[in-house]
C-alpha cells in the first residue's frame, strides 16, 4: 500500500540501544517465529512517548539494565522480505548505570547477554535482521550525533 494508490502506509517505528561495558555489547536473545535470534535491546515507539524514553524502557524491560543515553547513532529504514512490513529504527549508544538482575524480562526475550562485537559479527545468522549488525557497525565507525538532534513536541 501508498499514498500514490490513495492507501494508507505506516512503518513501525522501533528503537535500539547500544550499550558498551568493557568493550563488551549488551544484546537479548530472543524467541520470535520459531528461531532464537539476537537482537539489541529494542522494541516499538508507544504512543505519547519520546524516542529517548522509549529507548531507556525497552532496555530496561528487556534486560533488567537502566542505561544513561549517550547520543543518537542514526535513523535505519529496511523492509522486512518475509512480511513486508516496513520499520524505522531510530538508535542511541548508552552507557550502564545499574541492573535489577531479579527483573522479570519481557515475553519472549530468553536472557540479556554480554558478546564483544566479533562474537556479534561471527553469529550473523542469528541476527533478528540486518539492522542488528548495521547499527552495531555504525557504532564502532564512530558515528555519534547530539541527542538534542531529536526533539519530542508535547
Amino acid at each position: 500500500m501508498n499514498y500514490r494508490n490513495r492507501k494508507f502506509w505506516q512503518p513501525d517505528v522501533t528503537v535500539a540501544t547500544i550499550v558498551v561495558r568493557d568493550g563488551r555489547l549488551l544484546m537479548v536473545e530472543e524467541e520470535v517465529g520459531g528461531r532464537t535470534v539476537l537482537n539489541q535491546p529494542a522494541g516499538h515507539l508507544e504512543p505519547d512517548e519520546s524516542l529517548t524514553d522509549a529507548a531507556l524502557r525497552e532496555t530496561l524491560e528487556e534486560t533488567g539494565w537502566q542505561v544513561r543515553l549517550q547520543s543518537f547513532v542514526g535513523a535505519y529504514q529496511w523492509k522486512a522480505p518475509e512480511t513486508g512490513r516496513h520499520y524505522l529504527r531510530l538508535a542511541f549508544s548508552a552507557e550502564p548505570v545499574e541492573h535489577d538482575p531479579h527483573r522479570k524480562l519481557d515475553e519472549g526475550i530468553l536472557q540479556a547477554l554480554w558478546m564483544t562485537p566479533a562474537e556479534l559479527s561471527a553469529d550473523t545468522a542469528r541476527h533478528r535482521s540486518p539492522l542488528v549488525w548495521r547499527v552495531v557497525e555504525d557504532f564502532l565507525a564512530g558515528r555519534r550525533l547530539p541527542l538534542a538532534a531529536l526533539t519530542h513536541l508535547s
